[in-house]
C-alpha cells in the first residue's frame, strides 16, 4: 500500500482522512500527515530527477547510432519533467497549508495561555483588598516619616546653640576695633616751626567795625 493510499485510508467518500475524535483530526495529527506527504513527494522528486538524468544520458549515447531509442528516451524524459513540475506545485500548496495550520495552532495556543494567565491574575486579585492596600501604604508612609525624623535627630549637631544676633554684634565690634587700630597707625603731617604771617591791618579794622555794629544793634534792641 502506497503512502498516498495510507494517507487517505478511512476517509470514506469525501477523500479526506478522519481524525480519532468526532470533531476531526487535531492540529498535531494534521501537521504530521502534511509532513509525511512532503517527505514522500520530496523522495519522488529525487527519483524523477535521477530518471531524467538517466534518460538524457541514454539519448546522448544513442543519438547518432539509434535515433528511435534516443527519441523514446527523450519522450520519457519529458514525461518525468512534467511530473516533476506537478510535484513542485503540489509541494508549494502543501507547504502553504502546513504554515497556515501551524500559525493557526500557534495562535490558538497563545490565546489559550493568555486565558489561563487572565484567570490566574483574577484569582490572585480576589485575595487582595484595596482598602487594606490603602491602609498599608499609609502605614509605610508614616514609618518613612518616622525614619526620616530619627535620621535628622541623629545627625543634628550638639553644643552649637548660640544667639546669631550676639555673634553678629561681636563681629561688628571686632571689625570696628580693626578700623580704629588702622587709623591710630596713620601718621599726620607735622606743624611747621615758622610763625605764620600776622593778619593785615585792613582785616583787623574790618573785624573791629563788625564788633561795633553788633554792639549798636544789641543796644537798639
Amino acid at each position: 500500500m502506497s503512502k498516498i493510499q495510507r494517507l487517505f485510508k478511512g476517509g470514506g467518500g469525501s477523500g479526506y482522512p478522519k481524525g480519532k475524535g468526532k470533531g476531526g483530526p487535531t492540529p498535531q495529527e494534521a501537521l504530521a500527515r502534511l509532513r509525511e506527504t512532503e517527505e514522500m513527494l520530496t523522495k519522488k522528486q529525487e527519483y524523477l530527477e535521477a530518471r531524467i538524468q538517466k534518460e538524457l544520458e541514454v539519448a546522448k549515447r544513442h543519438g547518432t547510432r539509434d535515433k528511435r531509442v534516443a527519441l523514446q528516451a527523450l519522450k520519457r524524459k519529458k514525461r518525468y519533467e512534467k511530473q516533476l513540475t506537478q510535484i513542485d506545485g503540489t509541494l508549494s500548496t502543501i507547504e502553504f497549508q502546513r504554515e497556515a495550520l501551524e500559525n493557526s495552532y500557534t495562535n490558538t495556543e497563545v490565546f489559550k495561555n493568555m486565558g489561563y494567565a487572565a484567570q490566574a491574575m483574577k484569582k490572585v486579585h480576589e485575595n487582595i483588598d484595596l482598602d487594606k492596600i490603602d491602609d498599608m501604604m499609609q502605614d509605610i508612609t508614616e514609618q518613612q516619616d518616622i525614619a526620616q525624623e530619627i535620621t535628622e535627630a541623629l545627625t543634628r549637631k550638639l553644643g552649637d546653640d548660640f544667639d546669631e544676633d550676639e555673634l553678629l554684634a561681636e563681629l561688628e565690634e571686632l571689625e570696628q576695633e580693626e578700623v580704629n587700630n588702622k587709623m591710630a597707625n596713620v601718621r599726620l603731617p607735622s606743624v611747621p616751626a615758622t610763625q605764620l604771617p600776622s593778619q593785615p591791618a585792613s582785616s583787623r579794622k574790618r573785624v573791629e567795625d563788625d564788633d561795633d555794629m553788633k554792639q549798636l544793634a544789641a543796644w537798639a534792641s
